[in-house]
Formats: C-alpha cells, structure tokens, sequence
C-alpha cells in the first residue's frame, strides 16, 4: 500500500506559528481586497478551509454580521484562537465529505496546491455552493525565476535562487504540491461548471527582515531535513537564515493567483 505523502508545513511543527503570522502579513490585504469585491456578505454563509490562524475567517466574521455563518475548518486547528467569532471544525478536505451547506462563499487560500487530489476537491467544493454563490481559491505559482531584485553579494543572489530552485523542483513536489496548479485554476472552475471565472495576480517587494524575506526562514525550519536531502548545506542554511534578515536583500513574493468562480443561478 503506497504512504500517503505528508504535508510539507505541519501545524504541529514548532515553526508553523510563525507562517501563520506572516502568511496574514503577505496576503490577507490582496484577499480581503478580493472577498470584498464579492459585494455586501452580510448574513451569507461562508466556508474558511485550511483556516491557519484564523485571519480570513475573523475577517469573514465581521463581514457577514451576526445573521451569518462562518466555519473554519483544518486537519490542525490549534493555531486558530480560543472562543473564536466563528464556528471551528477539525476537517480533511481530500477525505471527508464538504461540510453541509450549501455555502454562499467558500474560500482556500493556500491549499488545494499542496493536496495531491486537488481536481477532484475543486469539484466538490463548487458542488456545495449555493446557486450564485462563489467559490475563491488562492494559491502561489512558483514557477517563475527571478525571485531576488537586490542582494548585497552576487552570491547572496545566487544563494536564494538556488533555494528557490530546490524549493520549487524537490522539495514541495515530494509532498504533492503541484507548483502549476495555479495557472490551472480557471480551466478546473469552468470544467467544474462555474461561470464569471475570474483570475487576479498579485505580488510585491519584500526588503530583509520582513514577512515576505522572513517566509524563507520558516519553509527552511519546517523543511530543513528536504533541504539538506535536496543538496543545500548547513552553511547554506544558516547564510540564507542571515540573509533574510538583511535589509540589502530584496526578494519578490511569489505570484499569489486570485481565482473566482461562481456557480449558476438557475
């Protein structure tokens, strides 16, 4: 019987607490900016998966006012806060059934990339939302180079694409993270039969010492054995763990692909 693959950024790992802190910090402005362009959510019902820290959720929370209903759902929840304003459940998006809905909104930020049967959750998630209801999947496509803008060494430079490379070509795919998965997005929503699909790109700058620099540090930390199978050192770890705190280096966020889609009315 084949094992199934582990998710490379584990809740449970001692490190994931700060993704959670940076994730919202990178992110959660483009995503709000997105969820609000959905119109008034006031007393929508509204499904959070892969929840993390509960940024979008709480944010979803005011949103839809105390008429609607927000659910928050991971395998992990222990980084969501105690007496959240939303509901929580413990959930396998590959293995267990959408929670009932339907749903006006459901929303994954960072998820369907890293699961192996990501189509076939795409379909059942569009299954479970109410007519016109919307389903907005968000997730990075790290296939593009060009990653480091400014560094203080061409080394430096050279050391950050090579993080990225192996990232990108070793590390995630190992555990199931399809890289491309983002660009295909739109093609699986309007094969899933959802209409006005809709795709917005978003990336920006990040000096050292900030989120979007400091995010290598956490992958490394989470992924630090993958690293060192894939060929980087000791020495290279612990100078990209330099590095990103360096404010002469200046890094691009990968590419965070925005995808709506809404299913019929009638």
């Amino acid at each position: 019987m084949e094992t199934p693959l582990s998710y490379v950024f584990d809740n449970d790992h001692p490190e994931a607490a700060d993704r959670h802190g940076q994730l919202p910090a990178i992110l959660d402005e483009f995503t709000i900016a997105r969820l609000s362009s959905l119109g008034d959510l006031s007393g929508l019902r509204c499904l959070e998966t892969g929840a993390g820290g509960g940024s979008v959720a709480d944010w979803l929370a005011r949103a839809t006012g105390p008429s609607g209903r927000v659910l928050a759902t991971d395998v992990n929840t222990r980084h969501l806060p105690p007496n959240p304003p939303y509901d929580v459940l413990v959930h396998d998006l590959e293995k267990d059934p959408v929670p009932d809905g339907p749903w006006d909104v459901i929303h994954a930020r960072l998820v369907l990339l890293h699961l192996p049967g990501r189509e076939a959750v795409l379909r059942r998630l569009a299954a479970a939302l109410a007519p016109g209801g919307a389903l907005v999947l968000e997730d990075f496509e790290t296939t593009f180079r060009k990653l480091v803008l400014a560094a203080p060494t061409p080394q430096a430079a050279q050391l950050v694409d090579l993080y990225h490379e192996l990232l990108v070509e070793r590390v995630l795919p190992a555990h199931g993270n399809d890289p491309t998965w983002a660009g295909r997005v739109p093609a699986a929503m309007l094969e899933a039969g959802l209409t006005d699909v809709d795709t917005a790109i978003h990336s920006r700058s990040w000096p050292g010492g900030t989120a979007g620099a400091l995010l290598i540090a956490a992958n490394i930390a989470q992924a630090r054995e993958d690293f060192l199978a894939a060929g980087l050192t000791e020495t290279q770890l612990a100078e990209l763990d330099r590095l990103v705190a360096d404010p002469r280096l200046l890094v691009r966020g990968h590419f965070t692909y925005s995808t709506i889609g809404r299913r019929p009315s009638v």
